[in-house]
């Protein structure tokens, strides 16, 4: 199988103790594959490692052209983006500004696609410290897609949301993946946007591989299900 983007051997030492080993995945277009794992697995830290913020151990391809090492500015020039834990907006800026400024670096995009399909649309001219933590997280996400990306490395977008924005969160998932054919990586701990939107699951423990699949078949897997809960016993 040829994969858009690729990871081999992904691998993370801090001071001589080992948080991410031999961890290797495949992404394709059009489809949202999901990274998860309890606390410590080593699920940011693969993200922080394969979009170059840390270096790390392994190797990383792109249209089976290797870029390991090249940097994050080099990679979102290649159409390679990602998202962070904590949202990257400007608190003082509106959220027209920091569409415009972030497609401006990007080289442009479909910005106004993004505000109709996200519902921005009534915060446009708003401070992003004035509009919800929910807007502020849909807001992060459009700025990840200015430029038109074809890979989207996510870190815990629906983190901190009710229930309803999750849910709304899900659906922009599918449709980003399905109606712009991008790859996309989403690290996750609500299991309901994962099951919901994921066409494939790696599970991480104790920054190892652990298995692979589709979500209905991984729901109910004992190793699954030890590495979260401890003993099935």
């Amino acid at each position: 199988m040829s994969f858009l983007f690729r990871c081999e051997d992904i691998g993370k030492t801090y001071g001589g103790v080992v948080a991410l080993k031999d961890v290797s995945i495949g992404l394709e277009s059009g489809q949202v594959h999901g990274l998860i794992g309890p606390n410590g697995a080593g699920k940011s830290t693969f993200i922080d490692v394969v979009s170059g913020k840390t270096p790390g151990l392994g190797k990383v391809f792109f249209e089976d052209r290797e870029i390991t090492g090249i940097g994050p500015s080099a990679m979102r020039r290649m159409g390679i983006s990602r998202s962070f834990q904590r949202t990257s907006i400007f608190p003082a800026l509106t959220v027209r500004d920091q569409l415009e400024l972030a497609s401006h670096g990007a080289g442009g995009g479909h910005t106004g696609e993004l505000v109709e399909m996200l519902g921005l649309g009534a915060v446009l001219e708003t401070e992003a410290e004035e509009i919800s933590y929910g807007q502020q997280r849909l807001v992060d996400l459009a700025l990840a897609l200015v430029g038109n990306p074809r890979v989207l490395l996510l870190d815990e977008p629906a983190a901190g949301l009710s229930s309803q924005e999750s849910a709304a969160m899900a659906v922009h998932l599918e449709e980003i993946a399905e109606r712009w054919n991008v790859a996309v990586l989403l690290v996750e701990h609500d299991m309901d946007v994962v099951f919901r939107v994921c066409k494939v699951l790696t599970v991480l423990a104790s920054g190892r591989f652990l298995v692979q699949g589709a979500p209905a078949d991984l729901r109910n897997n004992p190793a699954v299900i030890e590495a979260y809960f401890g003993s099935t016993a």
